[in-house]
Parts: C-alpha cells; sequence; structure tokens
C-alpha cells in the first residue's frame, strides 16, 4: 500500500484544519520545502500537497511553495485544491507535479472531468470529500446531492483510475478511520482507492491494506508524532 504524508498549505504555511474548518487551524511549519525533506529523509517515496486557500476560492496563493517543493524532486507528488482548468493541471504538471486532483470541478463540470481523465490517465485523480455520506465542495463548504460512494462509481465508469476518499468528520480528529466506508469502496473494481481522514494507527493501515485499499493519505498524526511515518513505511509499506 502507498503511504502519502500530507502537507496542506494555507498563505505560505504548513497548516492542519479540524474537519476542513478554516476557522479551526493549527500552524505546523512556515518552511514547506523542510517538512518534505523530513518527509523523504524518513523514507517517504510519496507526497500529498493541498492548497486550502485555492481549495476555497480557486487562486494560486501557494503555487511558488508547490514549485519549490517539486523542484527538490525525489518524490512522487500529488496535488489539490483549486485545479478546476485544463490550463492549471498543465501548470502543476509542467512544474513536475506527477498528479492532479480533481475536487469542485469534478461535482460541477463532470464531462470536463471526464475530458481530463480520458486525456492525461495517471496523471489525474479525484478528491471525494463527504460529510454524512454526501459529496462536499468549495473547501467542504458545500453539500451536493449524490452520496459519495454512487459517485466513485461513477468516476470509475467515466474512466477515473484513482480517487481519493475524505471522510470529513474524521479529517484532522486523530478518532479513528471510516473503515466501513473503504470496504465499501473497496468493492467498485476498477478503481484505486486512497483513503484519507483521521488515520492514527498502524493497526488501521493494515487493515485497510487487507481490505485492498490502494493508498492511504496521513496528515495530523505524524505532526502530533503519533505516527511515526519511518515506522509505518517499514511495517504497512510505501510508494
Amino acid at each position: 500500500m502507498q503511504i502519502f504524508p500530507a502537507i496542506d498549505l494555507r498563505g505560505g504555511q504548513v497548516v492542519r484544519l479540524y474537519q476542513g474548518d478554516y476557522d479551526k487551524e493549527t500552524i505546523y511549519g512556515q518552511d514547506p520545502c523542510a517538512a518534505a525533506r523530513d518527509f523523504l529523509a524518513a523514507g517517504a517515496k510519496c507526497l500529498h500537497v493541498v492548497d486550502l486557500d485555492g481549495a476555497r476560492d480557486g487562486t494560486l496563493a501557494n503555487f511558488d511553495s508547490i514549485a519549490a517543493i517539486a523542484k527538490q524532486g525525489g518524490l512522487y507528488m500529488e496535488v489539490g485544491g483549486g485545479i478546476r482548468t485544463e490550463e492549471r493541471i498543465r501548470q502543476y504538471l509542467d512544474l513536475g507535479v506527477s498528479r492532479c486532483i480533481l475536487g469542485t470541478v469534478a461535482v460541477k463540470d463532470f464531462d470536463f472531468t471526464t475530458r481530463m481523465a480520458q486525456k492525461y490517465g495517471g496523471q489525474i485523480a479525484v478528491g471525494v470529500d463527504a460529510r454524512d455520506g454526501y459529496v462536499a465542495v468549495n473547501g467542504w463548504k458545500e453539500l451536493s446531492e449524490e452520496r459519495g460512494v454512487d459517485f466513485c462509481r461513477r468516476l470509475r465508469d467515466a474512466g477515473v483510475r484513482t480517487v481519493i476518499y475524505t471522510d470529513i468528520s474524521r479529517d484532522g480528529a486523530e478518532s479513528g478511520t471510516n473503515l466501513d466506508l473503504y470496504r465499501e469502496l473497496a468493492q467498485i473494481r476498477g478503481l484505486n482507492v486512497t483513503a484519507s481522514g483521521g488515520i492514527s494507527g498502524i493497526p488501521e493501515l493494515k487493515e485497510l491494506r487487507a481490505i485492498g485499499t490502494h493508498a492511504a493519505i496521513l496528515g495530523k498524526a505524524l505532526y502530533t508524532g503519533r505516527l511515526d511515518l519511518r515506522t509505518v513505511i517499514e511495517e504497512v509499506g510505501t510508494c
């Protein structure tokens, strides 16, 4: 199973939000590049980066920070947050980003998402963020009328290969991930599912691996020291 340590960016700083609430932010560092180097030194081969400002308003507020991380190299890097046009996709891929994550646009312009998945293949993933089982968009502020699991099936049918599924209620809470949800998602054949939100222990990660989850994103538990990345990689796996 692939392990993606996470760097969430807001105003150029490394932060974590509690359950997606922008008013419940904890700052963990001023230097995103240093955080990426620390993950690399611990044995990481993959990195998950989210532009939280971009997710909320579609800007490129953290573009320079993302470019600097990409320039360092050494990591398979996926980036999400505010990617709503093909031009933005190209901007990130041209930096050396390995995969772009579509979020809000995947819900609001499904045809665009289908075209991008067909054109860029494995360089495109879709972030499915759900609250109470329903897909949330625009920085998790709005709920759609579609169940997250149903949306994942529709994405698979449209040619999307990878989905990053976040249960917002678990995100940043260190309360454990929603294993029942990922068991259900694992039944969608032909779709690689990345688990995100609340993962806080190695037994959870081993269970996710056992049920066929393709990858897992680790965030707050790494920053608080609840999980040690080197140990996770040794016991569970990596890119």
